[in-house]
């Protein structure tokens, strides 16, 4: 049954289920009416597991019914791209005092689909598309081996990988591969939703307690407050912060990018990207 894919979504109402009421014990609660839903959201090799610790870390100082096991994605882990519906369907299924986390992009009917939905407290968290794209091409190579672009990553130089990054690759039989650009504009909508905080991967690393600041804060925007000191909070959320339990993680640094980039590759992605790191404050202009 375990490894039978039809059984899964039974397994999934089990286990939350289970830690529903391993909760309703823990917090000596009937119910979770009065606790909002949370979502952490991310951009791909942005710190998605960095959010989920935070989210497992929030679980542990707030009621809390249970966090999700699985991320909310809108591709399957073999490529196929997932419909409109079965991605409201997981967004529906955040009910009160329920915790998840993904890979949602910023279509405007999702981005709708929170100003409609205030009840749910979203996060979204980006990072730098210089130091995503060195971080993908060594998930590609070093660590995942069935990504789309393993083999081809495998075959070329470094320097060939980070144009491909940049410029993009369409090559039939495989997963599309967008470029910096167009990745990123899949997710820029984020910045523009009113009830969603969006933080940069660099403030969580670099701005820990800030950063855990802006999202209890966020959390605590409405009625919904958290049954601790907000010092014991971010204690016991820095302490579920162990970035090499991710099973992706390879070094978490910021700026890695400027070891890698030639004044080729500097010349390549602006052309490409355009005011793409102005809008995202990480440049004022493009003379870097």
């Amino acid at each position: 049954m375990k490894n039978n894919p039809k059984f899964e979504p039974i397994l999934d109402k089990l286990r939350i289920t289970r830690k529903s009421l391993k909760s309703a014990q823990h917090w000596k609660r009937v119910n979770f009416k009065d606790v909002p839903a949370l979502f952490g959201n991310a951009m791909p090799k942005s710190g998605s597991h960095l959010v989920l610790q935070i989210l497992q870390g929030v679980a542990q100082v707030a009621p809390f019914r249970y966090v999700d096991h699985k991320p909310l994605r809108t591709i399957t882990a073999d490529g196929r791209k997932r419909t409109e519906k079965e991605i409201f369907r997981d967004l529906k299924a955040l009910k009160s005092g329920a915790i998840g986390w993904g890979y949602l992009t910023s279509k405007p009917e999702y981005v709708q689909y929170f100003k409609d939905h205030p009840e749910i407290i979203s996060f979204f968290v980006y990072r730098d598309p210089r130091d995503r794209l060195i971080s993908s091409i060594f998930y590609a190579v070093d660590i995942y081996k069935g990504h789309a672009q393993h083999d081809y990553y495998s075959s070329i130089p470094m320097d060939e990988r980070i144009k491909t990054e940049i410029l993009g690759r369409d090559v039939d039989g495989l997963e599309h591969l967008p470029n910096i650009y167009d990745h990123y504009a899949r997710y820029l909508n984020w910045l523009d939703c009113p009830n969603v905080l969006c933080l940069p991967f660099e403030d969580l690393v670099e701005k820990q307690a800030q950063s855990l600041d802006k999202i209890l804060d966020h959390i605590e925007s409405g009625s919904f407050k958290i049954p601790v000191s907000r010092e014991k909070a971010k204690a016991v959320i820095i302490d579920a912060i162990q970035p090499k339990k991710s099973p992706t993680f390879r070094e978490g640094k910021t700026g890695k990018w400027r070891d890698y980039f030639s004044e080729e590759h500097k010349q390549l992605f602006k052309d490409v990207a355009g005011d793409l790191l102005i809008r995202l404050g990480y440049e004022e202009n493009n003379d870097w």
